[in-house]
């Protein structure tokens, strides 16, 4: 089992949200010491909620992007109904995973897992921003496509590697964690 590192003082909001972006970003890069990076915010799992703030106007350029207003033009209903989900989501997969945690016994580790899937999601917007890039400057579709399967394989993977050390389970519960997030996902776009 993982010693968790000793909690350290607290530092400013900004101090821990750097810590979990550069935790998440060590994270995607495959390296575990990301998630003891993480650990050391002894306020580790509220903060991290900081996370969905910070992603909401990435989540909202894409989901404008790929679905654009009617020639109307852009109104309130294109902005909230989609932050709304998007709220709904967060809040709903956080609350949905603590229950899979304690079903698994592992609800004294969900507070670290927690902290990790929301700064992950900061990197995995980040990626499917990138991905999108191109496809914005007019590059050709394929190449956009590819990027986007190339974000979304890597994006998998990290929530996983992620769910795996901050758990500490298995690889197929840590899948369970996964398909349950994008089962979530799906469930509130479709």
């Amino acid at each position: 089992m993982t010693e968790l590192p000793p909690q350290s003082e607290p530092a400013g909001l900004g101090d821990r949200i750097r810590r979990g972006i550069g935790g998440a970003v060590l994270l995607a890069r495959g390296r575990p010491e990301g998630l003891s990076r993480i650990a050391a915010d002894p306020d580790a799992a509220p903060t991290s909620f900081w996370a969905a703030a910070i992603c909401l106007p990435a989540m909202l350029v894409l989901r404008l992007s790929a679905a654009p207003p009617s020639n109307s033009g852009l109104s309130a209903h294109d902005i909230l109904a989609p932050a709304l989900l998007y709220a709904i989501g967060w809040a709903g997969y956080a609350l949905l995973s603590r229950q899979i945690a304690t079903a698994m016994g592992r609800q004294s580790r969900w507070p670290l897992f927690i902290a990790a899937w929301n700064w992950c999601n900061l990197v995995q917007y980040g990626l499917f921003f990138a991905a999108s890039l191109p496809g914005w400057a007019g590059a050709p579709a394929w190449l956009g496509q590819a990027l986007g399967i190339f974000a979304l394989c890597w994006a998998m993977w990290l929530q996983w590697f992620a769910t795996r050390l901050a758990l500490e389970v298995g690889p197929w519960r840590a899948v369970l964690l996964v398909v349950v997030d994008v089962l979530v996902g799906l469930f509130l776009t479709g």
